[in-house]
């Protein structure tokens, strides 16, 4: 309706349509023919009204939804807004998917057409431009000097021509263009329009017939996240979904998961994160498709949004507080595990955010309702922070304590027991139905002064006797190990908590420029890759860390890497990386 808001009918002179509606998406079909119309809308005359199934009250805003089709089992509406937003039947309730935004300036969408090859053509108005916008080429195929969007049109296509007729100070316009044979070659797709700023593995998707799938996920410096497919036996990257719901960079991302990989693929939470303090939450489901380009269909479910700005309009009393920077850059993130609890009603999932106007934050997912909220947060280092990780300890005993270990632009490296901070928060989002304070995260266990500059790389990884290795690699190209202890403590303010330092191993000038990706491999066997485009093989012994080997990789301007290990055929492990930055690289 006028009020951007999308509602849901029973047609009750159908009432076995109705009753299939319970099966999920399938009332919906390919596209809204008439085969798919219900008996009582054949039927002439005004039928009485019932009261709607499902109300998604201002989906596209105040200022309207323009269309809805179906199409391919699913639901599109479009909206004066800009947006076009996927939906689907659960039951007898609408669901949002998705919002798409087809491009920059295209404020008005109209309509949508699927045409026969595929592609999608989002109809709408640029200022005074009537606006033909593919999103397999992501490119304006038409636009036309109209004088807005507020007259009579009307837009045709075949595979001979294309036409499109307006009204303009009453005289009927048209516009019309032969088919002309498409002259340009692709020789290769590109994945983002800019640098890429972070990298994750989804896990791996078996597909019948084809070597296994690794899927990933990047962000880049064009505001868009990638879900990509990549063959270690064709070496061909293939895209599988693009998200594009930041207004400015994406600078960090964070899976939950994957939930599983069998049968029936992978299901991960995905967690992105960037510029102007927005945070994103997405449900991923990925599963072999032999039929498709990529052979792997990927579902994508937006989850949750948060944003600094927003959260501050909705504080009290936010007149007696320092207000928050509209420019804060998350720079890192990482879920905290081990926060599923089986005594509430509503299992929450909580992630650690590395803030550059300095500040440790920790917000809590609960995914039933789809809210994300910033539960507790700390300014302790006073400086940007650049990289967060967080890990879980299991005592003896069986209490398990959440750790978390902070670096910053000062070469400092805190540790922190977020314990009683993540207790507090379940009770209070529990009573409080989803709304709470942000809760103070209070003084860290440990500080460590690991480096003279900034920390660009941080790994956390546990030994079999039970203690910590962590390792850091800094802009002044070091790399700086310690070895941590938890220990029970007696002192109220650590909540029985303490660290202990065993070990400290440095290693100044390990590489020629900035540290940008480090991984603890094994206890003995450590990996870092530098911006000098070194990928070097490090082993950890009584003597300090030595270089076992060096490889040199194609990707300039590193950002970040990621590393998993593999069973080969013969039962041998193998350590996989992929490295980001100006392009993406995967070695073995």
């Amino acid at each position: 309706d006028r009020r951007g808001s999308l509602l849901l009918f029973p047609c009750s002179g159908s009432p076995g349509w109705a009753a299939e509606s319970d099966g999920g998406a399938d009332p919906v079909g390919e596209d809204s023919g008439s085969e798919l119309e219900p008996p009582c809308l054949s039927r002439k005359g005004a039928l009485p009204l019932e009261a709607p199934l499902s109300v998604l009250f201002g989906l596209h805003g105040k200022t309207g939804v323009t269309s809805v089709t179906c199409h391919g089992g699913y639901i599109y509406s479009t909206g004066r807004d800009g947006c076009y937003r996927q939906l689907r039947l659960q039951g007898r309730q609408l669901e949002v998917l998705r919002k798409h935004r087809p491009c920059k300036g295209l404020q008005w969408i109209e309509e949508l057409r699927f045409t026969p090859d595929g592609d999608l053509l989002v109809l709408g108005f640029h200022a005074e431009n009537f606006v033909v916008w593919s999103s397999r080429t992501g490119e304006n195929l038409h636009c036309i000097p109209c004088g807005g969007g507020h007259r009579s049109w009307s837009y045709c296509s075949s595979p001979l021509a294309e036409a499109f007729a307006f009204v303009k100070c009453g005289d009927v316009m048209l516009y019309r263009r032969e088919a002309e044979p498409c002259e340009q070659q692709v020789l290769l797709a590109s994945l983002h329009g800019r640098e890429i700023a972070c990298v994750r593995r989804l896990g791996a998707v078996e597909v019948p017939g084809h070597a296994a799938l690794n899927v990933f996920v990047t962000g880049s410096e064009d505001t868009t996240a990638c879900v990509l497919a990549l063959s270690e036996r064709s070496r061909a990257v293939v895209p599988l979904a693009r998200l594009s719901d930041h207004i400015s960079s994406v600078r960090a991302l964070a899976v939950a998961g994957p939930v599983g990989s069998n049968d029936e693929g992978l299901s991960a939470l995905l967690f992105s994160a960037g510029g102007r303090a927005q945070i994103e939450c997405y449900r991923l489901l990925c599963a072999g498709d032999p039929a498709s380009e990529s052979a792997v269909a990927c579902q994508v479910v937006h989850v949750a949004s948060h944003r600094l700005d927003k959260h501050w309009e909705r504080k009290k009393n936010r007149h007696k507080l320092v207000k928050m920077d509209p420019e804060t850059r998350y720079m890192s993130l990482s879920v905290v595990p081990g926060t599923s609890s089986e005594q509430l009603p509503t299992p929450w999932k909580f992630l650690a955010a590395a803030c550059s106007d300095g500040s440790v934050r920790v917000f809590g997912l609960l995914e039933a309702a789809r809210k994300l909220v910033l539960v507790a947060e700390s300014f302790h280092h006073q400086r940007c922070v650049l990289k967060v990780e967080a890990f879980l300890h299991a005592g003896a005993g069986g209490e398990r304590r959440h750790l978390l270990c902070s670096a910053a632009t000062d070469g400092s490296v805190a540790f922190w027991d977020i314990t009683s901070p993540i207790t507090d928060a379940m009770d209070a989002l529990h009573q409080a139905e989803g709304e709470m304070q942000p809760l103070a995260l209070g003084a860290p266990l440990l500080t460590v002064m690991a480096h003279s500059c900034g920390v660009n790389s941080l790994h956390v990884c546990k030994t079999l006797d039970g203690q910590y290795l962590v390792a850091s690699g800094s802009d002044d190209g070091s790399i700086h190990i310690c070895l941590l202890e938890v220990a029970p403590g007696g002192g109220e303010a650590t909540a029985g908590t303490c660290l202990r330092l065993l070990e400290r191993v440095a290693r100044p000038c390990a590489h020629a420029a900035h540290v940008t990706g480090i991984r603890v491999l094994r206890p003995d066997l450590l990996l870092s890759a530098s911006v000098d485009q070194r990928l070097t093989l490090w082993h950890r012994g009584p003597g300090g860390l030595g270089a076992l080997s060096t490889t040199f990789f194609h990707v300039p301007d590193l950002a970040e890497l990621d590393c998993w290990e593999a069973a080969e055929a013969g039962g041998e492990l193998q350590y996989y990386c992929v490295l980001c930055g100006q392009g993406l690289e995967m070695l073995r």
